[in-house]
């Protein structure tokens, strides 16, 4: 149960955040966003692709993998980059964003059939989605849409990851897949992960705060 809940709860906390840390500086998103890159980008290597390689031949995967990276920088091409954290909204803009609500959903889809058979994945993708349900929260308060506009797409965004995960345990089509589908998740984590430890630091230089939260998601995944 906590596989279809947790990632729902981490959306909620991203929207309290980004309704009551308005004061708060960006740095500390910044942090955490820091933190989560290397957090998933540990458990994703420790946890999700000796299983993927021990089932599929390691050419094959690493198709799958390459598969995956391409497609995420496809859905970044419609979301500006939202998930990892480059919400790109403009104030004036009254037209619903479709584009970045539909690469969204598909992103929040795939990243929930991993949790299929690794629990400890939840909790990457948990603290993966805190900082940019924030960030995708601020945003959305600061532009002129519909508030019932901008509730729809809080609420889809939320309940993807749990989608595909119920997709995951109970589509039997996609059981016999779920080690190729894994793979191309893998491309997707590797993608945004990389992407946020080397982009979420202004003029691309790590401070020492930085370092160390990134030394702590290393830290925290492995011993998991």
């Amino acid at each position: 149960m906590n596989s279809y809940l947790l990632p729902i709860i981490a959306v909620c906390i991203g929207i309290m955040l980004a309704y009551f840390g308005k004061s708060k500086p960006a740095f500390n998103i910044k942090l955490l966003l820091s933190f989560s890159g290397a957090f998933l980008l540990a458990l994703t290597l420790f946890e999700l692709l000796p299983e993927v390689y021990h089932h599929l031949e390691s050419k094959q995967t690493g198709l799958f993998i390459m598969f995956g990276i391409l497609l995420q920088i496809v859905l970044e091409y419609f979301s500006k980059g939202a998930e990892h954290g480059h919400v790109h909204i403009h104030k004036n803009d009254v037209s619903f964003p479709w584009l970045l609500f539909i690469s969204l959903c598909i992103h929040s889809f795939l990243e929930g059939f991993p949790i299929h058979k690794h629990s400890d994945m939840i909790y990457g993708v948990l603290i993966h989605k805190i900082p940019i349900a924030t960030l995708i929260t601020t945003f959305l308060i600061q532009s002129h849409y519909n508030k019932k506009q901008i509730l729809g797409f809080l609420i889809l965004f939320g309940i993807m990851t749990p989608l595909g995960t119920f997709v995951s345990n109970h589509i039997t089509l996609v059981e016999n897949y779920i080690y190729h589908i894994n793979a191309i998740v893998i491309g997707i984590f590797f993608h945004i992960s990389t992407t946020i430890l080397f982009e979420s630091n202004e003029d691309h230089k790590f401070n020492l705060t930085k370092l160390i939260s990134i030394l702590a998601g290393v830290a925290i995944a492995y011993a998991v």
